[in-house]
Parts: C-alpha cells; sequence; structure tokens
C-alpha cells in the first residue's frame, strides 16, 4: 500500500516559534514511516518557507521563499502531498491565515478550518460565541489600543489582561493592585491593538482534549498544577518541572463529566474539526467555566493534549493516525460540495 505523503509545518512568525518546532519534531519523529512519506516544511521567523531536503530528515534547508509557490519553478513544498499536517501557535499559522492558503492550494490538511481557526484566536469573537450559544465563559471585557485612556476595570483585583490573539500566556499579567494595571495593559498593547481585562477565576485549572470531526469525542480531563509559579505562566507550561498534570482532575465525577460536556459543546460551537484543546475553570462550588479553546494546541508526546488521550486509551502514535484520516475524510467530503 502506498504510503501517505504527509508535510508537517513548523515555525512560523509569531512568538512562538520555537515551541512549534519542538512539537512538529515530536510529530515527523512519530509518523510510522512505513505508513508516512514525510516531508518537513518550516516557516522562519522572518516568514521565509523553507523545505527540508530529503536526506536530511533532521535538518531544515538553506534558501526558502517568502510565499510557499516558488517563483524560479523549483518543487513547491506541497506538490504531491497528500495532507498537510500544521504545527504552528499563534499568529500567522494558527489563526487561519495558514488554513486560507491551504484551502487554495485544495490540499486536505489537520486540524481546524479558517474561520474555526480565525475565531478561537480571537478570544473576544470566542466568548461572544460561546455566550450565544450558551457555553459559560469567564467573563471579560475588551479593551482596544485607541481607547487605552478609557479603561475600566468592572472586576476589582486580582484581574487578568491578556492580548486577544495570543497564546502560550505570553503577554498575560495576573493584576493584584492599582498600580501595576497600567504596566500590564501596556504590556499587552505591545502583542495585539485588542485585549481583554478578564476576571481572575479562584478554583481549578482543568483541561480537556477533543478529537473528531462530526461526532467529536473528549478525552479525559487532566487537573493544571503550577509549581514555578502561583499561576499557569509561560514557564510553568514549558520549564522542566513547572507544573504537574493531574490525571483525572481532583474533582467529582459530575463535574468532570461535565467538563466533558462543555469541551464538546465548545468544540461544535466553534466550528472546530480534527482536534482542540479546551481549557476550563472549575470554581469552588463545582461551577465548570470555559476559558480558551486551542485550535493547535503543543504537540510533543508529553503536551496536555497527547497526554489526555493517551490516559484515554489512545496513544501518541494512534492519535496522529487518526488526525492523518480525520483530514483526509473532511477533504473528501467537502471536494462533494457544489461552489
Amino acid at each position: 500500500m502506498a504510503r501517505v505523503r504527509v508535510a508537517v509545518i513548523m515555525g512560523g512568525r509569531s512568538s512562538e516559534h520555537d515551541i512549534s518546532v519542538a512539537s512538529a519534531r515530536s510529530v515527523v519523529d512519530a509518523l510510522d514511516p512505513e505508513r508516512y512519506d514525510v516531508r518537513a516544511v518550516e516557516i522562519g521567523q522572518d516568514g521565509r518557507w523553507q523545505l527540508e531536503p530529503a536526506a536530511e530528515r533532521g535538518r531544515i534547508g538553506t534558501g526558502g521563499e517568502n510565499l510557499p509557490v516558488p517563483a524560479d519553478g523549483s518543487v513547491s513544498p506541497f506538490e504531491g502531498v497528500d495532507v498537510v499536517f500544521p504545527v504552528l501557535h499563534g499568529p500567522f499559522g494558527e489563526d487561519g491565515t495558514v488554513q486560507g492558503f491551504l484551502e487554495l492550494a485544495d490540499v486536505a490538511y489537520v486540524g481546524a478550518g479558517v474561520t474555526a481557526s480565525a475565531l478561537c484566536m480571537d478570544k473576544d469573537l470566542f466568548k461572544a460565541v460561546m455566550r450565544d450559544k450558551g457555553v459559560p465563559v469567564v467573563e471579560s471585557v475588551t479593551v482596544l489600543d485607541r481607547h487605552r485612556d478609557r479603561v475600566e476595570n468592572p472586576f476589582g483585583f486580582p484581574v487578568v489582561v491578556k492580548p486577544a490573539r495570543l497564546g502560550s500566556s505570553v503577554g498575560i499579567s495576573v493584576v493584584r493592585e492599582p498600580a501595576q494595571l497600567g504596566p500590564a495593559i501596556d504590556l499587552a498593547l505591545e502583542h495585539d491593538e485588542k485585549i481583554l481585562l478578564e476576571e481572575h477565576v479562584a478554583g481549578i485549572e482543568v483541561e480537556c482534549s477533543v478529537l473528531g470531526n462530526e461526532e467529536p469525542i473528549a478525552s479525559i480531563p487532566g487537573e493544571i498544577v503550577p509549581l514555578v509559579s502561583d499561576w499557569y505562566d509561560f514557564a510553568a507550561k514549558y520549564d522542566q518541572g513547572g507544573m504537574e498534570l493531574v490525571i483525572p482532575p481532583r474533582l467529582d465525577e459530575r463535574t468532570i463529566a461535565r467538563v466533558q460536556e462543555l469541551a464538546v459543546a465548545a468544540f461544535v460551537a466553534s466550528n472546530c474539526e480534527g482536534m482542540a484543546r479546551v481549557d476550563f475553570f472549575v470554581r469552588g462550588d463545582g461551577e465548570v467555566l470555559v476559558n480558551e479553546l486551542n485550535t493547535i494546541p503543543g504537540f510533543t508526546a508529553t503536551s496536555v493534549y497527547a497526554k489526555l488521550f493517551e490516559a484515554s486509551g489512545i496513544p501518541y502514535a494512534e492519535l496522529l493516525d487518526r488526525l492523518v484520516s480525520l483530514a483526509l475524510e473532511r477533504h473528501d467530503r467537502r471536494a462533494r460540495l457544489k461552489y
């Protein structure tokens, strides 16, 4: 049987470039070479696309183009590819931009489509849709850069300040006193023209993975316990020993079932397909609130998304197999539509 030809895209222009590369390398290494012919493509932080030479699986080649359509007639990164696996985090990759290009190229790709990618990247719009669909979310107010002098904090302190369209806790501050609010707003606005002031929820942080297209399933959730800070910041997420993942979370069965229910509800309401990780807060009284939905979560074998499905009986290699199959299934399904 012919091997499936997979192009794994990594890197990108965002501040999460290095995290993306680490995730993508795990995907490349875990795809069974007897089943997959894997091509790695790296987008540099300067926006240049570089295709890995076939003989050098572990290295990215020199050269490249600013767009993945070479002007000199050389081989495009997607020529002859059956499916693309974008492992990109943040703007210019997780936000629908690359997904739009792949739609134009008419190639199957893993994960959420253009609409869901753009929606979930924008935490302001995502929360608006969730509220409309009856999915409970953490309360927030939105501030635009041009209105920075009119910021009002309705939540008191502590309050969370974050860019609307970024990930990995970059640019986020937990503000504990009024004097810290201005600098936190300035920091967030360095990363985005739109920011959120968000209620600081006292409770347990829980994450749940989702897999599927038309009939998505939720994993066993996991409880996030930061070890190097008092909240789940960049260091807690990515430093060795920065956090502990407790599977299942220390919650009663009814609350765990509610987390899984809302994970699938948020996935469906945002029109996601393929994969997502949904992040929650659970208050002391048991109320479950959706905080964010990540359409391309961290993807090493030890990342939360994969570990939650491993605990649910789907090991890493099988998870990748399913995601590739889901991408091909969606592409075939949509090819039957008339435009």
